[in-house]
């Protein structure tokens, strides 16, 4: 895996997320290089947060852009110089703390009761679900961009990139409250997100009983509770749980692509 240091105060011949990309990989082998790779830099910097990209770097950020202009989480300071990327870091470190302020506002955090049945994921959607979480290698896009993110908690990374922007997928509160819930429930560390993929990983695997009440949990979310059709594909979800740390769940419409 190749790893090029990004210094946003330089121009850069690739495209980058924002001013606080700080390493875009490339010839990537596997997701747990990625994961490796991140465990490392949080192990050296504890008080940054890492996030990383996942599927469709670029239509990830087209819509992050989008979701940002939502009133929940819109913010601004008055006109910025684009050409100066000092003024635009100050900015862009202005609207994290304001959509990491935003997302702790009990107001208007949605819960996890309340995003349950709200994507109308079908049984394509659901296959796929089984799918990624099979072969997890299979959420990367062939470029990755690591933003280092002055956040308090893992799960605020997501005011990095927020997403979800269209009516049918859930938004970035409903994301939020799908992270928060996965890590006090479960114990998963919210490490990346994607054009439709939210990635997620545990310390170790889930033991069979915590496995099935996941995928119990994941059933209900979807909508899937009474999809008697789909009990093949819950049991090995939760089989997939138990020998896999990670955790990639669509957020999109029609996330199977």
């Amino acid at each position: 895996m190749r790893a090029e240091a990004i210094d946003f105060r330089h121009a850069e011949p690739h495209r980058k997320v924002d001013s606080f990309s700080h390493l875009r990989l490339s010839d990537i082998g596997s997701l747990s290089e990625v994961l490796a790779l991140l465990d490392r830099l949080r192990e050296g910097e504890p008080e940054a947060g890492f996030l990383c990209t996942l599927d469709d770097v670029g239509q990830c950020c087209y819509t992050s852009g989008h979701a940002g202009d939502g009133d929940r989480i819109r913010f601004d300071c008055g006109e910025v110089d684009f050409d100066d990327p000092l003024a635009v870091h100050a900015w862009e470190a202005g609207r994290l703390e304001h959509v990491a302020a935003q997302l702790q506002k009990p107001q208007l955090q949605s819960s996890w009761d309340e995003v349950a049945g709200t994507l109308d994921a079908g049984d394509e959607d659901i296959r796929a679900l089984l799918a990624m979480n099979r072969d997890p290698d299979a959420v990367l896009d062939k470029v990755v961009y690591v933003q280092r993110l002055p956040v308090a908690r893992d799960d605020l990374l997501i005011a990095g990139l927020p997403n979800g922007y269209f009516t049918c997928d859930w938004d970035v509160f409903q994301n939020h409250a799908v992270i928060r819930h996965l890590h006090q429930r479960y114990a998963y560390r919210f490490f990346g997100i994607g054009a439709s993929w939210l990635g997620f990983v545990r310390e170790q695997v889930l033991q069979a009983d915590q496995a099935d009440r996941l995928a119990a949990e994941l059933r209900r979310l979807y909508g899937q509770a009474d999809a008697s059709a789909q009990d093949a594909v819950w049991r090995e979800l939760s089989s997939t749980f138990q020998r896999s740390r990670v955790l990639l769940l669509g957020y999109t419409e029609n996330f199977a692509g």
